[in-house]
């Protein structure tokens, strides 16, 4: 929770700083820094994905080795689809809770069922799955290599 709370305070800072910076130095500071949901993102991705997918995003994890299909090469998802990055098609398959048995099995967790501990008492498990799986898809965004690009 006091992670969160960190992450509120620097949005807020920034929106504040954002607001009163001039021009060059914002984008400057906007290209340099990623947005804090996807430092947050970063966070999660580490804790729970780059195990089998690789700190890089490249698939190549201490786990690659030894899954029974390869891990996908999480920086290549816009690449694979024109360009266009399917927030929505990425966060259902990440949540994996809605996947319908019929399209077969999953090797990767069904993330929507670990992740998602309130943050506080007004917040309910589902909001909390969906706020940590935006930010890890905010900075898998930031992952992303342009088709044919290293």
């Amino acid at each position: 929770m006091r992670s969160i709370a960190v992450v509120v305070r620097v949005c807020v800072a920034a929106a504040f700083l954002a607001g009163s910076a001039a021009p060059a130095v914002r984008a400057a500071a906007e290209e340099a820094a990623p947005s804090p949901l996807a430092a947050a993102g970063e966070r999660l991705f580490v804790r729970h994905c780059a195990v089998c997918h690789g700190r890089s995003g490249a698939g190549d994890g201490p786990f690659a080795g030894i899954l029974s299909v390869p891990s996908a090469d999480l920086t290549r998802i816009a690449a694979r689809r024109d360009g266009s990055f399917p927030r929505d098609e990425i966060a259902a398959f990440v949540d994996g809770r809605f996947v319908p048995p019929a399209h077969g099995t999953r090797e990767m967790p069904i993330w929507g069922r670990w992740l998602g501990q309130p943050l506080t008492p007004d917040t309910t498990s589902d909001e909390t799955i969906r706020g940590e799986i935006l930010a890890i898809l905010t900075y898998l965004e930031t992952l992303q290599r342009p088709a044919g690009g290293d």
